[in-house]
């Protein structure tokens, strides 16, 4: 049950520094170079195309393909610098890390913010003439998030394209809204502000009913709930964020180890810790993205339309109070520029976000469209886009047209 009011999402968004962490912790912090302590010292850029986001990336791209981060903003913020300083320690470790909202923009953001941060990374990487073009390991991304912005990275969990979720002093508001842990497949990890933090009964809440099975860590650092975010290179909160990215995202099992075991290097420090199912090589392979530009699949002659398109529906998981589903999208006997995939849906049903493709509605009549890298088929052709959605998936109908 939870225990603690619902005002603390909105109390989130001031974010308080707490210098007396580092100097429990051993020592002042070092002052921080401008673009993290990694080894690709970092900045941040916008994107004309990815429209209120604010993306942090190395200044100079390493040789190796950058993992994918996207984040949340305490109190679900539109300022994309919210959480600067952390963002871009994690970018200087070798990362794009890509937060909801514009620089020092205003109002508030959504959950599917982040999944267009997903959609504009995967397409970037498969678009020549990009300065990301096969410079992405679409294959590994972290969808995280503080506070109410923990909310957002729960919502996105089960997207099929997610390695792993990272819940910053957060947890579920109600009861009812348990249904996005028990559809958790991938490695999930809590970093909280420990029992002065007012997310922490939430979050101990949701801990005790991760699925069985599910490979999970907690740690909690007792400085309260506005963490370390605003300290040089994101505080203590940014250094233990980078290792478990680089051991989840990169497969460094040297940062592994300071979360697995009774010997963890967060064990028997500052640190409270607890472990769920934990091995250095644990977890299902990550789930590579649908590809950008598929290849060509020819079902039975029988089955090509004349012309247009054919669209079938497949339920990918159904919990009780959610969905998620999966179209594949063919051409028929004639290239495609564009498709539209009309959606009926079942009442009481809606779609709360949309992968790989454009949604127009949420509940009711559905229209998706495709996105500007998956519209162009070759006859016979096919491309895929997801969904989540609240209710029951069943019973759904579906029609496809060219565009």
């Amino acid at each position: 049950m939870r225990r603690t009011s619902k005002i603390w999402v909105g109390l989130a968004a001031i974010v308080l520094p707490v210098t007396s962490v580092v100097m429990a912790l051993g020592g002042t912090p070092a002052d921080a170079a401008v673009g993290g302590s990694g080894p690709y010292p970092a900045d941040y850029e916008t994107s004309t195309t990815l429209a209120n986001h604010t993306i942090f990336r190395p200044q100079t791209l390493p040789s190796e393909r950058l993992p994918i981060v996207v984040w949340g903003n305490g109190g679900c913020s539109a300022n994309g610098l919210s959480q600067g300083n952390f963002l871009r320690e994690i970018a200087s470790h070798g990362f794009l890390a890509i937060a909801n909202g514009a620089p020092n923009g205003s109002g508030s953001t959504n959950s599917q913010m982040l999944t267009q941060s997903i959609d504009w990374a995967v397409a970037e990487n498969s678009r020549a003439g990009s300065k990301y073009y096969n410079r992405l390991d679409t294959t590994k991304i972290a969808v995280a998030g503080f506070s109410c912005g923990g909310l957002e990275a729960y919502a996105v969990s089960a997207d099929p394209r997610v390695t792993t979720t990272g819940i910053f002093s957060s947890g579920l508001l109600n009861d009812a809204d348990d249904y996005q842990l028990r559809r958790l497949t991938k490695p999930i990890a809590y970093f909280v502000g420990g029992p002065s933090d007012i997310a922490y009964p939430n979050a101990i809440d949701d801990w005790g009913k991760l699925p069985a099975g599910l490979p999970a860590f907690m740690g909690n650092l007792n400085v309260g709930h506005g963490g370390t975010y605003d300290q040089p290179n994101g505080g203590e909160f940014g250094r233990v964020a980078v290792l478990y990215l680089k051991w989840r995202l990169k497969g460094d099992a040297t940062a592994g180890r300071t979360f697995v075991g009774t010997d963890c290097g967060l064990c028997h420090t500052q640190w409270t810790v607890q472990q769920k199912n934990l091995t250095l090589d644990d977890g299902p392979p990550p789930t590579s993205p649908p590809p950008t530009s598929p290849p060509p699949t020819t079902p039975s002659p029988t089955t090509l339309p004349p012309g247009g398109c054919a669209a079938v529906f497949s339920i990918q998981d159904q919990w009780n109070g959610g969905f998620v589903a999966t179209v594949t999208v063919t051409a028929g006997t004639a290239a495609l520029t564009g498709w539209r995939v009309t959606l009926t849906l079942p009442g009481g049903a809606s779609v709360t976000s949309v992968w790989n493709g454009v949604a127009s509605g949420t509940s009711g009549t559905v229209t998706v469209t495709n996105q500007t890298y998956n519209g162009r088929l070759a006859a016979g052709q096919s491309t895929n886009f997801g969904f989540q959605g609240t209710g029951t998936g069943g019973g759904t109908t579906i029609a496809c047209a060219g565009t």
